[in-house]
């Protein structure tokens, strides 16, 4: 999910300079109309490299308290080790029309093969490499630390990799890279299934 707010800072935005802001827990399915009030805390905040001046930052969901987690928070149980590197490969398809790039419209494309790390039109189509070059490009100008991209087994199936340290920077950065890969897909009319074999 994503919000915009317009705020002015001296310089880029330390985590100590941003407040919580209230949110409608009822309008996100995380609270009943009745007691609807949640809180977003912020946790982490990078350069947003699609705006000028702007920053993204991560939230996490917080009890009307400000200091209870709201159960939805995965986040809030992380034990951070902050010495420790993760590495994360996702692996993702785009979809336009209900069915990967590159499917046909009835049926399957050719067998495997060709499409693992494939260059070339027939293997890997146009709107897929513009769209994963124009995705490293995002995450490298927001700071995070991408390893690479390729494409994958499956016409239509990409990966990323991303190699971060810190048990909480790490997951943050896995999520924010996904979210700049949806927003990005957005202008393309593509969509993007985070599951790996959707097909069966």
């Amino acid at each position: 999910r994503g919000k915009t707010q317009i705020k002015e800072f001296d310089a880029f935005p330390t985590l100590d300079k941003l407040e919580a802001i209230w949110l409608d827990g009822s309008s996100t399915q995380q609270a009943e109309g009745h007691s609807s009030d949640c809180v977003l805390k912020p946790v982490a905040v990078y350069p947003d490299p699609a705006r000028t001046n702007g920053a993204l930052v991560m939230c996490e969901v917080m009890m009307p308290d400000g200091v209870t987690p709201h159960s939805s928070n995965s986040r809030a149980t992380i034990l951070d080790d902050e010495g420790t590197w993760f590495g994360f490969e996702q692996e993702y398809f785009l979809y336009q029309d209900g069915r990967p790039l590159g499917f046909p419209e009835h049926g399957y494309p050719a067998p495997q093969g060709p499409y693992y790390t494939g260059v070339g039109y027939k293997n890997v189509g146009d709107i897929a490499r513009e769209i994963v070059e124009e995705h490293l490009d995002l995450c490298l100008a927001a700071g995070i630390n991408h390893e690479g991209i390729n494409a994958e087994v499956a016409k239509g199936q990409w990966e990323f990799q991303v190699f971060g340290k810190g048990s909480k920077k790490a997951a943050d950065e896995i999520w924010l890279a996904r979210y700049l890969l949806l927003r990005l897909c957005e202008k393309y009319a593509v969509d993007v299934e985070f599951h790996c074999k959707p097909l069966g």
